[in-house]
């Protein structure tokens, strides 16, 4: 075998290695039943949050599909409904890009359902752009609207407790890094329109996830409430034009920035939700990052308690929560 072969097989094998483990990742079994929980998944009308909601729909659980756009939302829920013939399923307005619409849901929410279980922050977006509030777009619905919202359902989830927080993050996160400085002055974590300006901005917010649920895991230490952030794992990447870019158009961005095509389409028909929320003994790893059903270390960049308290106090201010 020459040499140029033999780099060609080492280079496939690895390859396969790294996509089964870390892009594709394991299935998660759990034979857990959820009849009479409550469970809230944002950007459940599409992807990975769909794939989620039908798959605990089908377990029993009262499903709230937390959703921007009301058309795509209410098929979601007729789907779902048809699908695991659990007739709980309903949509309720949510716009991660509007804190105030956030504090809407939150409100409308604790006065009309009495419990809440189990909390999947799952909608992310991939474009450029500001909020309302003049927020970077991304920053605010990748992780600054679900960091108001955990923070305004903490009370109802401790009451309900044994009960979980569930970020979806992304592998992307090692790439991240969040510059203060930036942040308290522009209210945003990059600048730039390029793919990869984007990406970069993109993973600096699944950083933000990672940190976010270490130290929410930290204040809630000693109530019956833990957390979680994971890599959804093939889905994400198979995804990308339901889950992120399509996604966009909930938020006003106009259309798609990648087709949806036919094997887009089957993909995401075969989604696979992440299993993170139902996996049974892992209270002891709250505030780990998980992924192929596992808790998996994180750079040292990402376990700087130091930061990810920063990250919170400028969370709380930009929020509006202090």
């Amino acid at each position: 075998m020459s040499a140029f072969l033999f780099l060609i097989v080492v280079a496939v094998g690895v390859y396969f290695v790294w996509y089964h483990t870390v892009i594709k990742g394991a299935w998660c079994k759990s034979q857990a039943k959820l009849h009479g929980k409550t469970v809230i998944v944002t950007g459940a009308n599409t992807g990975i949050g769909k794939a989620t909601a039908l798959d605990l729909a089908r377990r029993g659980a009262r499903m709230i599909l937390a959703c921007r756009s009301k058309a795509r939302a209410e098929a979601a829920v007729f789907d779902i409904r048809r699908e695991s013939g659990n007739n709980e399923v309903v949509y309720m307005l949510l716009d991660l890009a509007s804190l105030k619409s956030v504090r809407s849901f939150a409100e409308n929410f604790l006065k009309t359902e009495p419990r809440l279980d189990l909390l999947i922050n799952n909608a992310g977006i991939f474009m450029q752009g500001r909020t309302e509030d003049g927020l970077g777009m991304m920053f605010s619905v990748n992780h600054l609207g679900h960091f108001l919202l955990s923070n305004l359902l903490l009370e109802r989830l401790e009451e309900c407790g044994p009960s979980r927080v569930v970020t979806v993050s992304s592998v992307l996160h090692r790439a991240g890094s969040i510059d203060f400085t930036r942040l308290n002055a522009h209210k945003d974590l990059g600048v730039g329109e390029s793919y990869l300006d984007m990406l970069k901005i993109y993973s600096h917010t699944k950083l933000c996830n990672v940190f976010f649920t270490r130290e929410l895991a930290k204040r809630l230490q000693g109530t019956s409430v833990t957390c979680y952030s994971l890599h959804p794992g093939q889905c994400e990447h198979t995804l990308y034009s339901t889950c992120i870019y399509e996604r966009g158009d909930q938020y006003g961005a106009g259309p798609s920035q990648l087709p949806v095509n036919e094997d887009v389409a089957r993909a995401h028909h075969d989604a696979r939700p992440p299993t993170a929320p139902l996996q049974e003994g892992i209270k002891p790893f709250s505030g780990r990052y998980f992924s192929s059903c596992a808790v998996q270390e994180v750079s040292a960049k990402a376990r700087d308690d130091a930061v990810a308290r920063k990250l919170w106090e400028v969370s709380e201010t930009l929020s509006g929560l202090s």
